[in-house]
């Protein structure tokens, strides 16, 4: 059975475990960072190390971390491929990830790293293949009867869970009216993405939108 491991900070992760508990039979493994970490860690390792982590999620197949931090993403991508961690995703964007040390770490251990804002934008690839077989940029089966929704049923979905929240609430809706009201009911659901600008819960609602779009077209 697939291992997933999550790292949380503070409320950071925390839907994303209940999600992959309540929609997948992954075996999941979790650490928790503290909510409240120094600007600058001068020495991540020994920082890591005094922490009262669960080590374990070293041993997954696929880490998710949500360190938020730069210093500690960093050390944390290190210690997963020295560790033999197939995969890294790093939610929170490449502000929050030193980059050219992630890509040091993923050609010295082959380990496979990807770095994004959002996770509903997480699209398959080989590496991450049992993870995002499920979870990730969002895929929808739609039927319908006299021009409204009558189901839907999600194929692949936002790890937060919005993806299945919105597909709740779109049955009954006139056809015509479900893409933009797809894209109203997640910008509605308490996801942690970023408001306020044209990335984040914006371009989470655009990409859901447009799942329905497509399973509309079938």
């Amino acid at each position: 059975m697939t291992m997933i491991g999550v790292i949380t900070r503070g409320k950071y992760g925390k839907r994303l475990i209940e999600t992959l508990k309540s929609k997948s039979d992954f075996d999941i493994v979790t650490a928790e960072l503290p909510a409240n970490l120094p600007e600058f860690i001068d020495e991540p390792g020994d920082f890591l190390n005094n922490l009262d982590l669960n080590n374990k999620v070293f041993k997954s197949d696929i880490l998710i971390t949500y360190s938020l931090h730069p210093d500690l993403t960093s050390e944390i991508a290190r210690v997963a491929g020295s560790s033999g961690v197939k995969a890294l995703i790093v939610p929170g964007g490449k502000s929050r990830a030193p980059m050219d040390e992630l890509e040091k770490y993923s050609r010295e251990y082959g380990i496979y790293i990807e770095v994004d804002d959002i996770c509903c934008s997480i699209k398959p690839c080989p590496e991450t293949s049992e993870f995002t077989s499920l979870f990730g940029q969002p895929v929808l089966d739609i039927e319908t009867d006299n021009e409204k929704i009558t189901k839907v049923d999600v194929i692949r979905g936002a790890p937060c869970g919005s993806t299945w929240h919105m597909a709740e609430k779109l049955v009954s809706t006139n056809i015509e009216d479900a893409p933009s009201y797809a894209g109203l009911l997640i910008q509605q659901y308490p996801c942690r993405a970023v408001r306020g600008n044209k990335g984040g819960i914006h371009e989470s609602a655009e990409l859901h939108k447009k799942a329905v779009e497509r399973a509309l077209e079938k």
